[in-house]
């Protein structure tokens, strides 16, 4: 055969064979669903995010997500983590997204890419890096050149990376959905016809792009064509796609609700949640996302918030420490199983609605070849109810579904749990804390070792730029020798004004007090006695961030830290203010400078003995202790009831923030039928928000594990102890 000849023929067997794999390998979607190489789909899938848990996690979380019937594992993409400077990218370690997709596609399960990449997820900042909030004239989430810039270039090395893996599903990959932006809506409002630009410019990136699969906004109404709007929020059979020939998607089925430090737990029952789902899928629903099927830990400083714990649970199918959670796995592993066996009718036609009682309905679907599924609906949050269907009786709970996938045999009910209900238990390890050593933050070196000094207070971020939790600020006090409150009969005490999140107040070395916003009043005033004596007083005051903000219009503006005024009172002239005065400032902590926390530390520390330190113990302290890996395979936790507030890590790795806050609610009462909002079921009201802290295994050495604690007040770090997380089935 010619050269030429073979030429061509070797071109023609690569169209033949691209061809085929177009064919096979295709995402698009109708009115009834997304369509995977040509096949209409009921589909579920569970929001796993990859830095939430560790890599040696990821393959039993998928698993578990599979065998619980989920198709599609979502995601969020975590700007923050990925390029952490700008240019210097970060894909390693929990931060492997590519990894995680691959194992995803290993397990034979689809892939929700949601990019953003702005994320909310109660992540700090919303996922985006703060060093993008100091772009020159840049302006968050608008029709703004400098964070469209920003935003395309990062978004275009995503979806780049995932083309040159081979990672999307005209590919031959796993990912067959992708997401811009994230719950815009509101802030497009916001931001009016500027908005309304951004939001059209970021559709017509996506699409731009050509990953060959369908883009979603969730919360974005007017989302343009050819991008889907989707449903976020407990409920969303009242959902509707902006055009006729859109599927109907939830991209967030919320399974409970995030905590914060000084608030209680919220549990979603599982027979509200498979209600829910129920009714989306009868209304025409065909893509169900649960945020979160596993929520996992934020590690280190990535909560955001402010004021989000460690733990970020979720009250999920899958618990953060990665076992499964019952009756809430098992049931909707049922519902699951149902819904599918009622799949070709489901994505045939539209149902045929029919009243059945004063709160009942049925939907029945009918496919032209015969397959038939009914849902029977009792909507009475009180009533148990016998309806008549096909000339059968079915009793319906109230605030309930039955499935019937063959339109005679009910195959589910979303209240009758027959799964049983998981039992945890936080049991004693063998693994004692030993070698206590303690390290105490010299507070006058605060100003001795200040970074700034300038006549006025400054935003704490803007000084900071987040590289720590902790920023000093330091004055000076002259007290004349003839104030009258020297003699006795009178206090001075301080007032400071701070724009969150906690304080810190040091005066001539001591703690004076402290006080603390929360995440519904951020802005706070510390009041408090203070001694000062004749001639120089020191006045520090440490403000420390409980993660940046991470939703809200323009959330970069937002300013945090002591913006005062900071007043003296009870002075013989009355008060003085001293915002004004020269103000010295420090970023961080002499123990954050020295890598106290790390095994191999920068600089030589002189820790002492915590049996000679016990008798005179302050705050602002470093600890650190050994121990061996507890033996057996069950998740492990730190215990840190008895501590106050802080960081913790182990081996140089940082399990998070702690902080021993009280839960403040209402735990009384909780039912699963009726409307659920995340106040209606709460429990650890009068207890620690978070107790227990997640230390990942695989962070562990067989033996001389280094943990090392700072506490900010005055905490019994004796009190620490390893426990292993026991689940057993009641």
């Amino acid at each position: 055969m010619e050269a030429n000849s073979v030429s061509k023929w070797c071109f023609l067997c690569i169209i033949l064979i691209c061809g085929v794999q177009l064919g096979q390998c295709s995402v698009t979607y109708d009115r009834k669903s997304l369509i995977i190489n040509g096949n209409k789909r009921i589909l579920f899938s569970g929001s796993i995010h990859y830095p939430r848990s560790t890599p040696q996690m990821w393959e039993g979380l998928i698993q578990k997500a599979k065998d619980g019937g989920l198709d599609v594992i979502d995601t969020y993409v975590f700007w923050n983590l990925h390029e952490p400077s700008p240019g210097d990218y970060n894909f390693e370690g929990r931060n492997d997204l590519i990894g995680f997709i691959k194992m995803v596609q290993k397990a034979g399960l689809y892939v929700h890419l949601r990019i953003g990449p702005y994320i909310c997820a109660e992540w700090n900042f919303g996922g985006f890096p703060v060093w993008l909030k100091y772009v020159p004239g840049i302006e968050f989430r608008t029709d703004n050149e400098p964070f469209k810039t920003a935003m395309q270039g990062f978004s275009q090395k995503i979806v780049q990376m995932m083309k040159d893996e081979k990672l999307f599903q005209p590919q031959g990959g796993p990912i067959i959905l992708s997401q811009i932006e994230n719950e815009y809506g509101p802030e497009s409002k916001a931001f009016g016809a500027a908005g309304y630009a951004y939001m059209t410019w970021a559709a017509q990136l996506a699409v731009e792009m050509g990953t060959g699969v369908p883009w979603v906004m969730c919360r974005e109404d007017d989302a343009p064509d050819p991008v889907i709007n989707t449903c976020n929020g407990f409920y969303c059979d009242y959902f509707s796609p902006n055009k006729p020939y859109k599927p109907t998607m939830w991209t967030e089925a919320w399974t409970g609700w995030f905590s914060e430090f000084g608030g209680p737990i919220h549990q979603r029952p599982v027979e509200d949640l498979a209600f829910a789902v129920a009714r989306f899928i009868q209304k025409g629903g065909s893509f169900v996302n649960y945020y979160m099927y596993q929520g996992g830990t934020n590690f280190g400083r990535t909560a955001g918030g402010p004021f989000i714990t460690t733990s970020y649970d979720y009250d999920a199918p899958i618990d953060e420490y990665g076992l499964i959670r019952e009756p809430k796995y098992g049931h909707l592993k049922e519902l699951h199983r149902a819904i599918k066996l009622c799949e070709r009718a489901l994505v045939s036609a539209d149902p045929v609605v029919t009243l059945i009682g004063s709160y009942e309905q049925a939907h029945v679907f009918s496919s032209k070849s015969g397959d038939c599924a009914a849902f029977l609906s009792n909507y009475h949050s009180e009533s148990p109810v016998r309806v008549t269907f096909n000339n059968m009786h079915y009793d319906l709970p109230p605030w309930s579904i039955s499935i019937l996938p063959d339109c005679k045999n009910d195959v589910f009910n979303t209240a009758k749990v027959g799964v049983q209900t998981s039992k945890t238990q936080m049991l004693p390890t063998n693994a004692p804390l030993l070698s206590w050593e303690t390290f105490t933050e010299d507070v006058s070196s605060a100003e001795v070792d200040s970074q700034i000094t300038v006549v006025g207070l400054l935003e704490q971020l803007n000084v900071t730029r987040d590289a720590s939790d902790y920023l000093w600020y330091t004055t000076t006090v002259e007290i004349s020798p003839a104030e009258s409150f020297l003699s006795g009969g009178r206090h001075l005490f301080l007032t400071v004004q701070s724009a969150g999140d906690a304080l810190h107040v040091f005066t001539n070395g001591h703690l004076s007090g402290s006080a603390f916003g929360t995440r519904e009043s951020r802005r706070f005033t510390f009041t408090g006695n203070v001694n000062l004596n004749a001639g120089t007083n020191r006045i520090s005051l440490l403000s420390v961030a409980v993660g940046l903000p991470n939703n809200g219009p323009h959330f970069e503006t937002w300013n945090t830290g002591v913006l005062g005024p900071v007043v003296l009172h009870g002075l013989d002239q009355g008060k003085r203010d001293l915002s004004w005065q020269k103000w010295s400032y420090k970023v961080g902590l002499k123990g954050e400078a020295m890598n106290l926390e790390s095994p191999r530390g920068i600089s030589p520390v002189d820790w002492v003995p915590a049996s000679m330190f016990a008798r005179n113990q302050r705050p602002l302290t470093w600890y650190k202790a050994y121990f061996n890996a507890p033996g057996g395979d069950e998740p492990l936790a730190l215990d840190m009831a008895r501590m106050g507030k802080g960081q913790v890590w182990i081996n140089g790795q940082s399990i998070g923030r702690y902080w021993t806050a009280y839960a403040n609610g209402n735990c009384s009462q909780c039912s699963y039928s009726g409307t659920f909002r995340p106040t209606k079921c709460q429990s650890g009201c009068g207890q620690p928000t978070q107790r227990w802290y997640h230390v990942p295994r695989s962070w562990l050495k067989p033996a001389r594990n280094q943990l090392v604690v700072f506490e900010e007040l005055l905490g019994d770090v004796s009190g620490i102890s390893i426990v292993k997380r026991s689940v057993t089935l009641v």
